[in-house]
C-alpha cells in the first residue's frame, strides 16, 4: 500500500518529479503542450531592467505570470503596450487566448482596458482582496 508523506521543506527535485509526472500525463492525454517562455522587459536610459512582464504560451494560450510597471513609469500605458506586445507574439506561436490574474484593483481595470474579461474570482485572496482571473480571445481556434 502506498504511503502518504507531508513536508513542508520539500527537496526542488523531488517536487521536480511530481511536475515531470503530471506533464507526461497531460502531454499523453492532450498532446504535447509546446510550452515557450514569453517576456517584455522596461529598461531605463542605462539599459537595467526596471519592470516587464514575463509568462508563457502552452497549449493555444498566452499566460502571463508577472506584469509589474515601474512607479515612476505608471499612467503611461507601458502595462497596456507590454500586452500587445505579447499577445502579437503568442499569435505569432499559433496562440487563440491569454490568461492573467491579479488582487490588485489598478492591474484589473488596466487589464479591462486592454480587452482582458473577467472568468473568475476567489474573494479574500488575500484577506480583503479580490483574486481575478481575466481572459482574452486573441484569434479563432484553429
Amino acid at each position: 500500500m502506498a504511503q502518504l508523506e507531508l513536508t513542508c521543506a520539500p527537496a526542488p527535485e523531488d517536487v521536480s518529479l511530481i511536475g515531470s509526472a503530471l506533464t507526461a500525463f497531460n502531454e499523453d492525454d492532450v498532446g504535447p503542450k509546446h510550452h515557450m517562455p514569453i517576456a517584455v522587459f522596461i529598461r531605463d536610459t542605462e539599459g537595467k531592467i526596471t519592470g516587464g512582464l514575463s509568462g508563457y504560451t502552452a497549449w493555444g494560450w498566452l499566460y502571463i505570470q508577472q506584469l509589474i510597471v515601474p512607479e515612476t513609469e505608471r499612467g503611461k500605458g507601458l502595462a497596456g503596450k507590454m500586452l500587445l506586445l505579447a499577445e502579437e507574439e503568442a499569435l505569432g506561436r499559433g496562440c487563440h487566448s491569454a490568461w492573467i490574474d491579479t488582487f490588485n484593483p489598478a492591474a484589473l481595470k488596466a487589464y479591462q482596458r486592454a480587452g482582458y474579461a473577467v472568468f473568475g474570482e476567489l474573494a479574500d485572496f488575500p484577506t480583503g482582496r479580490t483574486r481575478s482571473f481575466l481572459q482574452k480571445r486573441l484569434a479563432t481556434p484553429q
